[in-house]
């Protein structure tokens, strides 16, 4: 019997579960919400024994399930034991964001009670399962559209999944590190254009920034070493079975250095045949 490609979303609550579903079902999943975890194995066999084979299917797990929801640690164990393939996809985010979100919705959170106090519980119970991810996304400054750009590109048709794709990402250290990073470069250690009058209002996307961060020699030796660490890690990534990568590369506010670095290092992957997206999360916050 062939099993179906079975992905499992779980995370937080308000970190975008629903949003993930309907964009798998949006690339031919069959998608089930909230399904209790006792129930996976059957309804896996089931999709695998149908007349016309279901071949994707995606279930949402979390903590709505209640007391039927510790049992999924069970249901993995047996996946595994039965060699029965599976991929568990955890989104989350911020307090912060979390909070915010609820109240935009004005929606209750699962777990009842003051609503910090419950996202800090949810985080807590869902802390195993989090290690057992396979992939964890945090939604905090995804936009719906980039979120599921990300699915789209994990989970996508399996022949476009077979070349290796790549996400840069600049940011600026004072808004956070993105947490979905796989590698993190720190490019604080280069010429700031934020004290160079006439550059501080521009970005890295502009010509003058870029000449500006580009006339100091390190920043040639450096561009020039990362490449090679990353042109170096990329194979051992694939051999072990990673069909993305992401690489976030920051300065102080994400606006001028970790922008230009990120652009020239697509630049130089691209040219050697490599997908690559690029984000550029801070670049347009007011401060510098």
């Amino acid at each position: 019997m062939t099993w179906p490609r079975l992905v499992i979303i779980t995370g937080l609550s308000g970190a975008g579960k629903t949003q993930a579903l309907r964009c798998l079902e949006d690339l031919g999943f069959f998608c089930v919400d909230n399904l209790p975890p006792t129930l996976i194995p059957t309804f896996t066999e089931l999709c695998a024994r149908a007349a016309v084979p279901i071949k994707k299917i995606a279930l949402v797990v979390d903590v709505r399930g209640g007391e039927l929801f510790e049992k999924v640690f069970e249901v993995l164990s047996r996946f595994d034991r039965e060699a029965i393939p599976y991929e568990i996809v955890f989104l989350e985010a911020s307090d912060e964001v979390l909070v915010r979100r609820f109240k935009e919705t004005r929606r209750p959170h699962p777990l009842g009670g003051d609503l910090l106090s419950a996202i800090r519980e949810e985080r807590k119970r869902l802390e195993e399962l989090r290690g057992r991810a396979h992939k964890i996304i945090d939604t905090s400054n995804l936009s719906v559209s980039q979120l599921k750009e990300q699915l789209a590109n994990l989970f996508g048709d399996v022949e476009a999944l077979r070349r290796f794709r790549i996400t840069l990402m600049s940011f600026g250290y004072k808004y956070g590190i993105p947490l979905d990073a796989d590698l993190l470069m720190d490019v604080r250690f280069l010429p700031n254009p934020h004290y160079v009058p006439r550059l501080k209002n521009l970005t890295g996307e502009d010509p003058e920034v870029k000449e500006y961060v580009f006339a100091s020699p390190v920043t040639g030796e450096f561009i020039a070493r990362f490449t090679s660490l990353v042109e170096f890690l990329i194979p051992l990534y694939i051999k072990e079975g990673k069909a993305m990568l992401t690489i976030a590369v920051g300065c102080t506010g994400g606006k001028h250095r970790s922008v230009v670095i990120v652009n020239r290092l697509a630049e130089i992957l691209r040219s050697k045949d490599y997908q690559v997206t690029v984000r550029h999360r801070d670049v347009n916050r007011d401060s510098a």
